[in-house]
Order: structure tokens, then C-alpha cells, then sequence
């Protein structure tokens, strides 16, 4: 009877162990996959002084881990540091991760550390638990010990009362009041009295041009034809008062009729073409102040008058050989005449 049950106790313990086999292949990795280890460089500090605690894990590590750290590992064992990892490739999927953290105490005892944690897919690796003894520090009794110093006022300075926008962009601040003076100063000093001049100068008109110009122009507004004496004869004597200033230095726009030809007079080259001036100012007198309205042929008289004024005061230097010529015959008939 046992020999019959004892040829069936070897396939059952065969088909046992495939099923073993099989099921530690198709289990998920454990823990004992990744390990983890922390070490001490000495298991003795003073208080106050500082450790390096070295982390090193090992296995198939992936880029979702990761080290859990506490602001404090054991009571008055504090975390002063860390340095960064340094991630090594071994080969075969598995890597080697190294940390340091730096630990400082401040109160003597010995004390157990707590695990350091490193979780990856949702599990948590846990490493072993060094020992930390924190010796008291040697005091020499015979050491005079001091106390703490009092509070120390800090030095005063100026620019302590000063808004912070001020202290912090004074330099810049500086230099912009700087520029701007430095640019009043230029204007009030070179641009307004032209000696900087912000626009290219325009060539000026010389006083015949522009005296020419306007009397043309007052002609194309048939100020008389359309019942306008007062002002056609105000702005025929204005465009001659500043012919006379620009082109002789007579001041003819505060002086009276009677001042004008008495200037006239006096000048040699405006001696002579005066008599136009003095009929062009006795009608506008007329008209402006005694109302009177003159007649057509005035009109046209005074306008002929005005431009001969002009003509016959051109400065020589703007004319041609032939005008100089027929300038000097004209003057030359005229001194004959009188």
C-alpha cells in the first residue's frame, strides 16, 4: 500500500515546483528590486558642527522617483544642506543614484535616524537607520565668557530719508535733470538767438524781389474795382514802408509822411525817385483820414508811382550790363531835366 502512494509523491512535488516557478515569474518586482543605503561619515559630531550623510541607491531606477526628505530627520538633528544627485548608468536597465545630505546638530544625545524614503511607481523604499551621537563642546571654565552684545545703531546717512525709487535709480535721475538743463541752457543760449539754428536757413528774398512780389500781388486783388480804396492804399503804402526799412535802414513804419520824405531827402540814392513817394502818401492821407474816394486814374497813378519807386531805387549789383547802362542814361536825362 505505500509502495502504490509513493510512485504519485514524485510528480505531485514535480508539478509543484513548475507552479512555484511560474508564479515567481508572473509576481511583480519587489522591493528587494531597488536598494537603498545611508552611511555617516562619523558616527561622533560636536553640537553645531556639521555631518554629511551619504545617500546611495541602486537598481532599476526611473525618472517619476524620487528621494523624500523632511525638514528634520530626529528632533534637534536638522537638514543645514543638500548637494545634487548624481545619477550613474550601470547597464542592464539599472542605475546608481548618490546624494549628500548635510546634517547639523545643536543639542548633545545620541540619536537614531529615521529612514531616508525613496518612492518610484507607487512604492516606497526604505533604507536602513544610522546612529548619531552629538558630544557636548569643551568649555574651558577658566575662559572669561562674554555676554551678548546690546543692540548697535547703525550709522546715519542722508539718503536713508529718501523714497526707495530714489536710492534706487538716483544715478539715472541725475542724468536725466542733467540733460535736460544742459538742453534749456543750449536753447535759451544758441537756438533762440539763432546762432544754432534747428532749420537750414532760408536764403532771404532781397527787399526788390519782395517788394515786386507783394505789388503784383496787390494788383491781382483789384481791391480798387471792387470799391476798396482805404485798404488797397493802406497796404500799397505798408509794402513801401517795408521796402524803404529793408533796403535803405529807414525805420518808415513809425515815422509820418512828413519823416518819410524828409528821409527820402536825405539819401542820394532815394533823392530823386521821392517825388513818387510824395504823391502815393498825400492821396492815402486823403483817404484814410479825410474819406475821400479818388478817382480811377489815381489809383492807377499811385500803383505806377509805387513801382517806379522801386525800379528806380534797385541796388546796381542786381542788374545786368545793359540795365547798369540804361540806369545811368535815366539818371544822367533826369539831372539834365532839373
Amino acid at each position: 500500500m505505500l509502495k502504490n502512494k509513493s510512485k504519485y509523491i514524485f510528480p505531485i512535488l514535480l508539478l509543484l515546483g513548475i507552479l512555484s516557478v511560474t508564479t515567481a515569474q508572473n509576481t511583480p518586482t519587489s522591493n528587494k528590486d531597488i536598494n537603498i543605503k545611508v552611511s555617516l561619515d562619523s558616527a561622533y559630531i560636536e553640537m553645531g558642527r556639521v555631518t554629511p550623510l551619504h545617500i546611495e541607491i541602486v537598481g532599476s531606477l526611473s525618472e517619476t522617483g524620487g528621494i523624500l526628505l523632511p525638514d528634520t530627520l530626529w528632533r534637534d538633528v536638522e537638514i543645514a544642506g543638500q548637494n545634487e544627485p548624481e545619477i550613474t548608468d550601470l547597464g542592464n536597465g539599472r542605475k546608481e543614484l548618490k546624494q549628500d545630505i548635510i546634517l547639523q546638530a545643536f543639542d548633545s544625545g545620541l540619536y537614531t535616524l529615521p529612514p531616508v524614503l525613496y518612492v518610484q511607481d507607487d512604492q516606497v523604499y526604505e533604507s536602513n537607520r544610522p546612529a548619531l551621537k552629538v558630544v557636548p563642546t569643551d568649555i574651558d571654565s577658566l575662559s572669561t565668557i562674554n555676554d551678548y552684545y546690546d543692540a548697535q545703531e547703525p550709522d546715519s546717512h542722508f539718503f536713508d530719508f529718501l523714497p526707495d525709487f530714489i536710492t534706487d535709480y538716483g544715478l539715472w535721475i541725475i542724468l536725466a535733470v542733467l540733460l535736460i538743463l544742459i538742453s534749456v541752457y543750449i536753447y535759451f543760449k544758441w537756438i533762440r538767438e539763432g546762432r544754432i539754428p534747428l532749420m537750414p536757413a532760408k536764403k532771404p528774398i532781397p527787399p526788390y524781389e519782395l517788394a515786386m512780389s507783394r505789388l503784383d500781388y496787390l494788383k491781382g486783388e483789384k481791391l480798387c474795382e471792387r470799391g476798396e480804396e482805404k485798404e488797397f492804399y493802406t497796404r500799397l503804402v505798408d509794402i513801401l514802408r517795408s521796402y524803404m526799412d529793408a533796403r535803405f535802414g529807414i525805420n518808415a513804419m513809425e515815422m509820418t509822411s512828413s519823416q518819410i520824405l524828409s528821409a527820402l531827402k536825405e539819401n542820394e540814392t532815394t533823392k530823386l525817385p521821392e517825388k513818387y513817394i510824395s504823391q502815393i502818401l498825400e492821396v492815402a492821407d486823403f483817404v484814410k483820414f479825410a474819406k475821400v474816394r479818388p478817382l480811377p486814374e489815381d489809383n492807377i497813378a499811385s500803383f505806377k508811382s509805387a513801382v517806379q519807386f522801386v525800379e528806380d531805387t534797385r541796388p546796381v549789383e542786381n542788374l545786368t550790363d545793359s540795365e547798369n547802362e540804361m540806369t545811368a542814361k535815366e539818371v544822367k536825362t533826369n539831372n539834365n531835366n532839373q
